[in-house]
């Protein structure tokens, strides 16, 4: 039985920093690209980062780049999401996600499995 589950969201004021966590359980993690995904109200779910098996390679969103950093253990079956410097704008769940695809996989569809969601509030 495959499982992701989001957890560090929560509610901070804009500029904090918040590292949201994905345990993974019943998948040979190290063999899945890895993503995290946002959706915020009355919106589509929209990509943010991924990250390859290995780790070497990663994209991001450009409203994510320079702000925030994915990041992986495969001996943890885990990935990381670390938000600085966050806006309002950044309100929203966030996804993370799994794809048996080779690279970065930035689209909804090229994923297999999908986490409850974690949310993340930035207030003004």
């Amino acid at each position: 039985q495959v499982q992701l589950v989001e957890s560090g969201g929560g509610v901070v004021q804009a500029g904090a920093s918040l590292r949201l966590s994905c345990a993974a359980s019943g998948l040979t993690f190290s063999f899945y690209t890895m993503g995290w995904f946002r959706q915020a109200p009355g919106k589509e779910r929209e990509f943010v980062a991924t990250i390859s098996w290995s780790g070497d390679n990663t994209y991001y969103a450009d409203s994510a780049k320079g702000r925030f950093t994915i990041s992986r253990d495969n001996a943890k079956k885990a990935v990381y999401l670390q938000m600085n410097s966050l806006k309002p704008e950044d309100t929203a769940v966030y996804y993370c996600a799994a794809a048996r695809t080779t690279g970065w996989a930035t689209r909804l569809d090229e994923y297999d499995y999908w986490g409850q969601g974690t949310q993340v509030t930035v207030s003004s």
